[in-house]
């Protein structure tokens, strides 16, 4: 049995291939660090891996009335790569390229319109400097947003035969660049910051006869001081004593802007079950709720603040893995994503359904995943800082994955 079992060690990792539908879960969140190839046999490991989402999430109301606008979410792929080098008998270190967070939404008719009237009612109201543009009276909807990030890192570990198993620490650095860009009716923001460090860490155990790993890993905030330009895509007003004049079409104004995204901790395990067999688990903690708002400033128009008030998300993962022959194996996952959003915007609870097959082809191993999410009803509110009243019904989003490992 014990023989059986090893063979089931690779299963663990199947895991990545079956939670493909991070589809609008866990708020921004995409990809992951591919650092489970430092348990990868070999020497040397590197694996490339590419999933493509597609989120189809769109409004059911706005402001009491029914809507026909398309699905705002739009469709998004995160590459990843991932290079394993074992330095010694106890000592080995990854490279890892990901895509860790990230958002892309276009907006129809009827969501602008009913932003266009929350901006005349609130500059109407709002005094000049307190965080609103008097000169957008007319309305200035968001029409599309988007950002990125790329991640870039190095994670080390260090393992000494403990008891059955090795227990390893891990530890590393990574920088996290960001690019955002918001359109909207009176001009275009974008905003960039090219790199900020952080780092991650943790610690496992693992005991390879019996296909058994725990692992806790830490991975850091990053704070982001972003700079960038707005141009101006209609003639403006300028605010008293900001400029000499009216702004014209196509003006460039320096920008800056900060916000923060979160830490996280997340508890993995796994271990065989029976002959062939796997079960493997997660829960992670995600500290969502740092972002409450994003803040930029245009020179010439004040501060303005884009609004999340999210709470800290939470994600619990569970699944079985089988292998089949010495050359197939599949695993089967499902997972629940406690929504972060407070009513500001509508980020609801998720379940996912993954599945996944590992194949040996060739020199090395393909993984290929698929996924279906299940985004619960919700609602956002005005009373709770949303720019507009507005519900969704439930929705879909899809999710497939493909990777390659080679190992020597």
């Amino acid at each position: 049995m014990a023989n059986n079992l090893k063979k089931t060690t690779a299963l663990g990792l199947i895991a990545a291939c079956a939670f493909v539908g991070g589809a609008q879960a866990g708020g921004f969140s995409r990809g992951e660090a591919d650092t489970d190839i430092l348990y990868e046999d070999g020497d040397i490991a590197a694996r490339a891996g590419y999933v493509y989402v597609m989120p189809q999430r769109g409004y059911d109301s706005i402001n009491g009335a029914s809507t026909s606008d398309d699905d705002f979410t739009q469709n998004y792929s995160i590459p990843s790569f991932s290079a394993k080098f074992r330095v010694s008998d106890n000592f080995s270190c990854a490279l890892t390229y990901t895509e860790p967070f990230g958002a892309k939404s276009e907006y129809g008719a009827d969501a602008r319109a009913a932003d266009r009237n929350a901006d005349r009612a609130e500059a109407i109201l709002a005094p000049v400097g307190a965080g609103k543009i008097p000169l957008f009276i007319g309305g200035n909807a968001v029409l599309s947003s988007q950002f990125k990030t790329t991640e870039l890192g190095g994670t080390c570990a260090v393992s000494v035969d403990a008891g059955q198993g090795r227990f390893s620490v891990l530890g590393g650095l990574f920088t996290q660049s960001f690019d955002y860009t918001e359109v909207k009716d009176y001009g275009t923001l974008n905003l960039r910051d090219d790199g900020e460090m952080g780092y991650r860490f943790g610690a496992a155990y693992e005991i390879k006869e019996y296909a058994l790993r725990a692992e806790l890993m830490y991975r850091s905030k990053v704070e982001h001081d972003a700079e960038g330009v707005f141009t101006s895509a209609a003639p403006l007003a300028s605010l008293p004593g900001a400029f000499g004049g009216p702004i014209p079409l196509g003006t460039q104004l320096s920008s800056t802007g900060n916000g923060t995204l979160p830490q996280s901790i997340e508890l993995s395990l796994q271990s065989g079950i029976a002959p062939d067999w796997l079960a493997f688990g997660s829960v992670k903690w995600t500290d969502w709720s740092v972002l409450q708002t994003l803040n930029y400033r245009i020179t010439g128009l004040g501060p303005q603040t884009k609004d999340f008030f999210w709470q800290d998300g939470w994600t619990i993962s569970g699944g079985v893995g089988h292998n089949f022959t010495d050359k197939i194996s599949g695993a089967i996952s499902l997972t629940w994503d406690r929504g972060v959003g407070t009513g500001a915007d509508i980020m609801t609870d998720t379940w996912t359904i993954g599945a996944g097959t590992q194949i040996k082809a060739g020199p090395g191993v393909v993984r290929l995943g698929a996924a279906a999410t299940y985004l619960t009803e919700g609602s956002q509110s005005t009373a709770q800082g949303a720019d507009f009243n507005a519900t969704v019904g439930g929705d879909w989003a899809y999710a497939v994955s493909a990777s390659y490992k080679i190992s020597f």
